[in-house]
């Protein structure tokens, strides 16, 4: 039986699909107006989030930079997309490219924690999901280290667990959210909190890709310029 809802959110994303003509001229035109409002749309929420955060994110790639340079490490965690966007993160910061300016970005200690299946099924299967990404914490983060969140809604009780725990810990901790912020905007656990404004969920994770894009190439360039950086 077909899902009402379900076919309906998906004409909303994906008009051109169920356009009921086999005009090929006509559906190219709506392929191409699709993508030009959504390109609009990612334009528009990551100007909103340069003139609102900007400043704030440089601070925070500065923060990062110092606890880099004194030999912190980096910790990511997600859930379902945003575990990718995680670990994305993580790789970015440990096998970097080429700075924009030019030059070789330093490679940076970074870890993904959902990357390991046989620790988060374990931990999920003996204990439970609230904690996966706290223990992991607690067994490996020090003061000095960095922990960074990502979720859509914020309200992943995983991840505010994790910033409790990273906190506890004296670990600079970063989020991004999505919608408002969810709960993770009533966290005093969270040291920058970066929201992009959207009630969509693709918006939002593209607008998190270029949050964390920023933030490493600020971060890599400052740590970059520090005089006997090894790594």
């Amino acid at each position: 039986m077909t899902d009402d809802r379900g076919t309906a959110a998906m004409e909303s994303l994906y008009p051109f699909l169920y356009a009921e003509t086999s005009d090929l001229t006509a559906v190219l035109e709506e392929v191409r107006a699709s993508t030009v409002a959504k390109i609009s749309e990612i334009g528009e929420l990551r100007q909103v989030i340069a003139q609102r955060d900007g400043a704030r994110i440089a601070r925070c790639a500065h923060e990062m930079a110092d606890r880099f340079a004194a030999g912190g490490r980096l910790f990511a965690f997600g859930n379902g997309g945003s575990a990718t966007d995680a670990a994305q993160l993580a790789t970015l910061f440990l096998h970097p490219g080429d700075l924009s300016g030019g030059g070789a970005a330093p490679p940076l200690p970074a870890f993904g924690l959902a990357n390991d299946t046989s620790v988060v099924t374990a931990l999920c299967n003996d204990i439970g999901v609230d904690v996966v990404f706290a223990r992991q914490l607690g067994a490996f983060g020090r003061p000095g280290d960095i922990a960074v969140g990502l979720s859509t809604s914020g309200n992943s009780a995983n991840l505010l667990r994790a910033f409790d725990e990273a906190s506890r810990r004296g670990m600079l901790t970063i989020g991004l959210a999505g919608y408002d912020g969810g709960k993770m905007a009533e966290l005093s656990s969270i040291d920058y909190l970066f929201v992009a404004p959207s009630s969509s969920i693709h918006r939002i994770q593209e607008a998190q890709t270029t949050i964390y894009q920023v933030l490493w190439e600020l971060t890599a360039a400052e740590v970059s310029h520090v005089s006997g950086y090894t790594g």
